[in-house]
């Protein structure tokens, strides 16, 4: 199967006519410039300011794996609200515990404007998470009561993230960058107990965009050390699907695009596996979940239904030089949202 054609990308998302840079880009966008971007409502008239404002949406996510622990962490701002996140999931024990930020209109939450060079962050020093973006290379603190941390997440050498942009709906874009099987250096201790990161692996995810008002979406992730090297996957159904697809894997920093992918699943029983395979035939995944950690927010106007498993991968994956890898209870996440925002 032919995969998406690749082009470099550009140093400002919105070019000079006021429209986005469409495709999936070798490099990371220096800059949004969403001031440049000409918006127009579902009339093809020009949207007004506060409209622009309050429709344009903005997460970044970070997931690291360790022998132990696994820990995620978001910042989203979604203007009329920021929320934040960092759970701690205790692998030998299957319990997980959180701590969550909600504020309004954003007050307290600081996001990047760009993928490239940035801040994020939520809380306060004594409880919060910093994300740090410097020339591409992503920085995470975090000081929370069982948490502290500074980390470095490293690409290996040459390693490229997918990087998109993709139309969404009738008159919006979405910005997707994201990158797996990232080492990861610095200190980290848990409940007072330094860990060991020489096994250490990491993922993340910046999005970002004038996205559907009401959203929807399905994703898997993993970021594995196996016997043939290190294995990073993401693959996900629901924003990105006008032309190119966000799915993608890396062998040892390899980067391998995908197909369009299906997710087989019963979101009403925790107990049913999930079946997850790409129409290029190259992924058929089974996952089961352990644990989740889970959202319910209903405010009429604002509506945010959230859950993210953690859980155990088997199956087989093809790269795209017709060499297969099988999973067996490999440890991974997957995601089933709603949002109306």
């Amino acid at each position: 199967m032919q995969h998406a054609q690749l082009q470099l990308a550009p140093q400002k998302l919105i070019s000079t006519d006021g429209q986005p840079v469409f495709g999936v880009f070798d490099g990371i966008v220096d800059s949004f410039n969403v001031k440049q971007f000409a918006y127009y409502n579902d009339m093809d008239n020009p949207a007004s300011a506060l409209s622009k404002h309050f429709h344009f949406k903005q997460f970044q996510f970070v997931s690291i794996i360790t022998p132990h622990y696994i820990i995620g962490l978001a910042i989203a701002d979604i203007r009329y609200v920021a929320n934040g996140f960092c759970y701690l999931y205790d692998i030998k024990s299957n319990k997980l515990s959180q701590t969550q930020w909600l504020t309004p209109l954003g007050i307290g939450c600081q996001l990047s404007d760009s993928p490239k060079q940035g801040r994020a962050a939520i809380g306060s020093k004594r409880k919060g998470v910093v994300i740090d973006i410097v020339d591409g290379h992503w920085h995470v603190a975090i000081n929370l009561a069982d948490i502290q941390a500074n980390l470095h997440i490293q690409p290996a050498p040459l390693s490229l993230p997918i990087s998109m942009c993709t139309p969404t709906g009738y008159n919006g874009w979405t910005y997707t960058q994201k990158h797996n099987g990232l080492a990861v250096t610095g200190q980290l201790t848990i409940r007072d107990e330094p860990q060991p990161l020489q096994y250490a692996l990491a993922g993340y995810d910046f999005s970002a965009g004038f996205m559907r008002r009401e959203t929807s979406w399905r994703w898997a992730s993993i970021n594995a050390q196996t016997e043939a090297g290190i294995i990073g996957l993401n693959l996900a159904a629901g924003v990105n699907e006008t032309g190119q697809t966000e799915n993608v894997m890396w062998i040892n920093g390899e980067r391998h695009l995908l197909g369009g992918a299906q997710f087989d699943f019963n979101r009403y029983s925790q107990q049913h596996l999930w079946h997850i395979t790409t129409n290029d035939g190259q992924v058929d995944l089974y996952f089961r979940p352990l644990n989740q950690r889970s959202e319910k927010l209903n405010l009429v106007w604002l509506k945010n239904n959230f859950r993210q498993y953690i859980g155990y991968f088997s199956g087989v994956i093809c790269d795209n030089n017709g060499h297969s890898y099988r999973l067996h209870n490999q440890l991974g996440l997957t995601e089933d949202h709603f949002a109306k925002w």
